[in-house]
Order: C-alpha cells, then structure tokens, then sequence
C-alpha cells in the first residue's frame, strides 16, 4: 500500500496505522539508510504517476517516458490525489521542504499551463499547494498558479491585489 510509505503525524484513510511522533520523525531523519528508502519509495511513486526524480539534490522533477499513459490513469483516478497529498506532507515531515516546492509546481504547470491533467487541478490548488510549509515557496506557488489560472477573475486562492503587486 503506497501510503503506508508515508506516514504522517496525523491519521489517514487506514485507521490501523498509527501516527508518527515527533520521536520517531528524528530517529528516521538521523538514519542515512531510512532517508535512502524514503527517497526510493518517492521515486516509486513517482515513475508510477509518469514523473521522475532527474536530481536526488535539489528534487527537480520531469515527465517520465510513459507520462501520457500515467497521466490517463491520474485523471481517471481521483484517490490518487489523497496519495500525491500525504506524499507532500511525508516530505515537509522528512526534512525535504525543496522536493515539495518541485512536486507542486509540477502538477501546478500540467494542470494550469499544459493542461494535461484537468482532473488534479483542483487537489493541485485546494490541497497541494497548502502542504507547503515556507510561507515565501508557497506565497511564490500561490502567485505562479495565480498567473497561469484561467479566467483569472475567479481565482479564489490569494487576495487578487496582493498578487497583483506580488515579486
């Protein structure tokens, strides 16, 4: 299961799972080797959503070979939207703030600007972009998105006369 992957402090959809402490989130982040498993259980994820991970150091991101494949499956499938969410979260947890900013403005520019994934953008703007914890990377995101959304007039996510003078 996936999601078992990412544990959170908080519940999820498993009720059997139990959330992590505050404890244990160090003890991981202290184990080189836990570190190394949760980044190849992010790229795991990743490849199966079409996306992979072409620098482990700064968490750029790209669309994978099979992309379009992955992609239907994206759109068809809303519950994966849940999974991209605790994914984010498990990263901001681990100490992998940069990755959340890539993963974001990934799905930001696929929904917004490519327009091939109609169906998370919604997850994208309502849930994604809020698991961003550096109020500046998500002020940035909110502005990116703010720019690229259409019709402009109805973006809800951030005051318009902010975002107008926003640099």
């Amino acid at each position: 299961f996936p999601f078992r992957l990412f544990p959170l402090r908080e519940h999820g959809m498993n009720w059997r799972a139990k959330p992590l402490t505050c404890q244990e989130i160090r003890a991981f982040r202290k184990s080189k080797e836990v570190m190394q498993r949760f980044i190849r259980a992010y790229q795991l994820m990743l490849r199966f959503y079409g996306i992979i991970l072409i620098n482990e150091e700064t968490g750029e991101l790209e669309r994978a070979e099979n992309w379009a494949e992955r992609f239907q499956n994206l759109n068809r499938f809303g519950h994966n939207n849940l999974r991209i969410t605790r994914i984010l979260k498990c990263l901001g947890e681990m100490g992998y703030e940069h990755y959340q900013e890539h993963l974001v403005k990934f799905f930001l520019t696929e929904t917004l600007v490519k327009e091939t994934l109609p169906n998370v953008k919604r997850s994208a703007l309502d849930y994604f972009l809020f698991t961003i914890r550096s109020k500046q990377k998500r002020r940035e995101l909110v502005h990116y998105a703010w720019q690229h959304f259409k019709p402009r007039d109805s973006f809800v996510w951030g005051p318009h006369d902010k975002l107008l003078k926003y640099r």
